[in-house]
């Protein structure tokens, strides 16, 4: 089991059954008497209150009132938020952006300085305009889970992406592109995208896109994608 599975399940343990052992967590985790101890002094660094019995058992007990303090993240999580961050001070309903961006901040710091740099350049790739008041929303669905680590990988190794691409008349084709920017048009997500087989820029809704995938050892260059001149002509999406 890895470090944070067996950190939760330890966890678990504590609350569920009050006061556990040493032996008995590790038999339950799988793990030896000292990495247990090294687990049971990690989770008292992170902010739980764990009190031990001095005596041959080892008996240890979370007091019942004790939470994590520090925040563990990922890399896709912390995407996740600076996206919505930033889609939402765009489009003007971000309340309390201040307080937003100081939680941001703190939690920046838990990740390497070149990825938070990645990400901000990804911010740059980020526009957010108004939907046409024509747009066609009866058919809106779901975006999949998945495309959010497939747009990490692709935006930030810049590299091509490869996905099933539902239209309007629900003609399904395999598109294979370059993900340049994401076009946020409340409440409508697009991916746009250069697409070589028809060298110009395309509009792709996300909840219509299934299947993405980075395709690994592929490299593009940034594209100057000219949201100044028109954000999203409503003549492109209806393509």
């Amino acid at each position: 089991m890895n470090i944070r599975p067996r950190h939760d399940a330890i966890v678990r343990s504590l609350r569920r059954n009050g006061t556990s052992t040493i032996d008995t967590l590790a038999t339950e985790v799988g793990a030896s008497r000292r990495t247990i101890l090294r687990d049971i002094s990690a989770l008292r660094d992170e902010g739980y209150v764990i009190h031990s019995d001095v005596g041959r058992g080892g008996g240890l007990q979370l007091d019942p009132r004790s939470v994590q303090t520090t925040t563990r993240l990922s890399v896709q999580e912390v995407f996740a938020l600076l996206i919505s961050v930033a889609a939402m001070r765009a489009a003007g309903t971000l309340p309390f952006s201040e307080l937003a961006d100081a939680g941001l901040a703190k939690i920046e710091k838990s990740l390497p300085a070149d990825r938070v740099r990645d990400l901000r350049a990804f911010l740059d790739c980020l526009h957010v305009g108004q939907l046409s008041p024509l747009q066609d929303l009866s058919d809106m669905g779901r975006m999949e889970p998945e495309l959010l680590p497939a747009f990490e990988a692709a935006f930030l190794g810049r590299q091509l992406m490869r996905f099933d691409y539902r239209d309007a008349k629900s003609r399904i084709t395999r598109r294979e592109v370059e993900p340049q920017a994401m076009l946020i048009l409340p409440p409508l997500w697009y991916l746009v995208a250069w697409d070589p087989m028809r060298d110009g820029f395309r509009h792709f809704r996300m909840d219509r896109i299934s299947n993405p995938a980075a395709i690994p050892d592929t490299s593009f260059r940034r594209r100057h994608v000219p949201f100044e001149d028109d954000v999203c002509p409503y003549s492109e999406l209806q393509k």
